[in-house]
């Protein structure tokens, strides 16, 4: 049992920071479905959570001043601003688990001035969905004889 937990915190520990883990990772463990989906959600919304959260409270406690000046339109910058054009906060929620990181697309949601609420629903949506199918399409792909034959 201790083993058990040791290795859903450790996996809940990872998905803080990168969501696609979670679901490799429980595979991994040999966890079903429901669980793996449980750890990632589990992961990814206590990011969103606190980054929320204490994102306002650095910004009302701390002045946080860059030494180095940033280049505000770079090109990682400008396609986030045409995601946001397009699709809006569902669409930075829809990428933030596959290509942002539950760190980053809470930032940029943040950042946008999206309200905690849709921020919360549309995270919770896309980490539900995105989790259930990788979970489902990893437990498939490790049912095939040929990929057990080679993973031993």
């Amino acid at each position: 049992m201790i083993a058990y937990i040791l290795k859903f915190l450790a996996i809940y520990f990872t998905c803080l920071f990168k969501f696609v883990a979670g679901p490799i990772l429980g595979a991994a463990a040999g966890y079903s479905i429901f669980e793996i989906t449980l750890v990632t959600v589990s992961g990814m919304m206590t990011t969103v959570f606190f980054i929320s959260y204490l994102g306002d409270w650095v910004k009302a406690n701390w002045k946080v001043k860059s030494r180095k000046k940033k280049m505000i339109f770079s090109k990682k910058n400008r396609r986030i601003v045409k995601i946001w054009q397009k699709f809006g906060p569902i669409g930075i929620a829809t990428i933030t688990p596959i290509l942002l990181t539950p760190v980053g697309g809470t930032i940029i949601m943040i950042a946008f001035r999206v309200e905690k609420r849709k921020v919360f629903t549309y995270m919770f949506i896309s980490a539900l969905i995105w989790a259930l199918t990788l979970s489902a399409s990893i437990q498939h792909i490790l049912s095939i004889p040929f990929v057990d034959q080679l993973l031993g």
